[in-house]
């Protein structure tokens, strides 16, 4: 570029640093009142909210917009001071390219972040329904663990009424076989009496030596009798007590079993209720992290939004720049084009 267009542009660009300059001395002064008002605004919604809110919300989102808007001045006017400060060094507009340069790979990093982002809450969502099905089939665990140990404590007394009520029914079995074994006893005594009166009578009236003889040998039978009608009540105890020993022996091994089936579940079930507080912790610490994403996201949309508007301006710059070169004739001259008369004469002329 020659030194004309070097100065040329030089002051194309000081005039477009002027224009920013004085624009941004109106958006200051602009902003200052809004900011003073939003702060009026905010001492008189304490006491005017219904009335006032309208108007505090327009006034900050007109903040808003300056700011934005003082921003995007701010960076066009950096730019315009660097390339201007590189035209006066050397004479190029190297600092332009690499600024735009710069802005593009901030925004394809963006794009990049948020698509990370995207898909990073995509797998959070998909993390949480399976974390709901899987409280949810914890809950039903839970809850049929419940239902069986309530089962097991209802065997349980089951089990307890019905070895109650058969020992109840053993010992009056003993009972009643003891009572009818005296029963018989007692009846065999009485007809041993009868016997001894009948035989007194008839000792008084027959030989006495043979009534002697008939009341021995009845009393050995009837001793034999006692005997083994005593061996017999002894056995068939024995046999009862030893019944319900092993019956109550046999409701302790059962109680036991089922104290222990009961102990596994309660252990079963609080380790679950255990894994549920994890579950529900791991969740409050995803739902955490979904909205750092989502406030993440939003300032990123924001400062995307704001790349967007610095190309354009960089556009718009860029194009309004061409177009002073075009009318101002700042352009390097393009060579008119050869005429070629005279070859199409000579061919005509052949």
């Amino acid at each position: 570029m020659s030194v004309m267009e070097c100065l040329r542009a030089r002051a194309v660009l000081q005039d477009c640093a002027d224009q920013l300059s004085v624009i941004g001395n109106i958006i200051r002064p602009r902003a200052e009142t809004q900011k003073s008002g939003s702060i009026e605004s905010d001492f008189r919604v304490e006491s005017l909210k219904s009335q006032k809110h309208f108007q505090v919300q327009a006034s900050l989102h007109a903040l808003e917009t300056l700011n934005k808007v003082q921003k995007d001045r701010q960076f066009v006017s950096d730019v315009i001071h660097v390339l201007m400060a590189e035209l006066q060094e050397k004479n190029t507009f190297n600092s332009l390219f690499f600024a735009i340069d710069e802005e593009r790979k901030r925004k394809a990093r963006l794009l990049e972040t948020i698509k990370r982002e995207e898909e990073g809450r995509l797998r959070i969502k998909a993390l949480q329904k399976e974390l709901l099905d899987i409280r949810k089939q914890k809950l039903e665990e839970c809850e049929r663990l419940e239902e069986l140990v309530a089962l097991l404590k209802e065997q349980v007394q089951e089990l307890r009424v019905r070895t109650s009520r058969e020992g109840t029914f053993v010992r009056s079995c003993a009972d009643q076989l003891v009572f009818q074994g005296l029963q018989h006893s007692k009846h065999k005594e009485n007809q041993l009496e009868e016997d001894v009166k009948v035989r007194v009578r008839l000792w008084i009236s027959d030989d006495c030596t043979l009534w002697v003889w008939m009341l021995q040998r009845r009393i050995e039978e009837e001793l034999d009798v006692h005997v083994e009608m005593e061996s017999f009540l002894q056995h068939q105890n024995a046999s009862l007590k030893e019944t319900l020993k092993s019956w109550m022996r046999r409701f302790e091994k059962d109680l036991e079993e089922k104290d222990q089936e009961i102990t596994a579940l309660q252990n079963k079930r609080n380790s679950s209720q255990m894994r549920m507080q994890e579950l529900s912790r791991k969740c409050r610490e995803m739902e955490e992290v979904v909205i750092e994403d989502r406030m993440e996201k939003e300032r990123l949309r924001a400062q995307l939004e704001k790349d967007e508007k610095e190309r354009k301006a960089a556009t718009k710059l860029q194009a309004w720049w061409r177009g002073m070169i075009v009318r101002k004739g700042l352009g390097s001259p393009k060579k008119p084009p050869k005429k070629k008369d005279g070859k199409k004469g000579k061919k005509k002329r052949k």
